[in-house]
């Protein structure tokens, strides 16, 4: 962990594991869902400590505070060593998911395909059986 010198934020990202690839951490920098200090961030901006990012992937909105930097990527337990997540960010997207699972519960249909006895169920309903 290198505390002094500069960063790429799309390395950083992918040290801190937020995106699986540097490259899809880049592509998320350029189609601005990444923020730094309240400004949109392209994949060469520098990562200061002390920076406040706005991370949005497929988990959801992440608000980080840098606290180390570092350009290889490694275990998770150091990559979660290199920020800080606000309270306010971490409640948002327990909330968030809480909703996601309740509306896959309302939906009926999170087993995947219909059984054979379902499908029969639905071919009666619609007049066909």
């Amino acid at each position: 962990m290198n505390s002094t010198a500069r960063v790429r934020i799309d390395k950083w990202l992918w040290t801190a594991r937020f995106f699986k690839t540097r490259a899809l951490a880049s592509k998320a920098c350029e189609l601005n869902r990444i923020n730094s200090n309240g400004h949109s961030a392209k994949p060469a901006r520098e990562v200061r400590v002390g920076d406040t990012l706005q991370i949005k992937n497929d988990a959801g909105l992440f608000v980080v505070e840098v606290l180390g930097l570092s350009d290889m990527r490694g275990p998770m337990a150091e990559a979660q060593t290199l920020f800080r997540e606000t309270e306010a960010s971490r409640e948002a997207r327990v909330k968030a998911a809480a909703e996601r699972k309740e509306m896959a519960q309302a939906d009926g249909w999170t087993e995947g395909r219909p059984s054979k006895r379902d499908r029969r169920d639905i071919e009666r309903f619609r007049g066909r059986g």
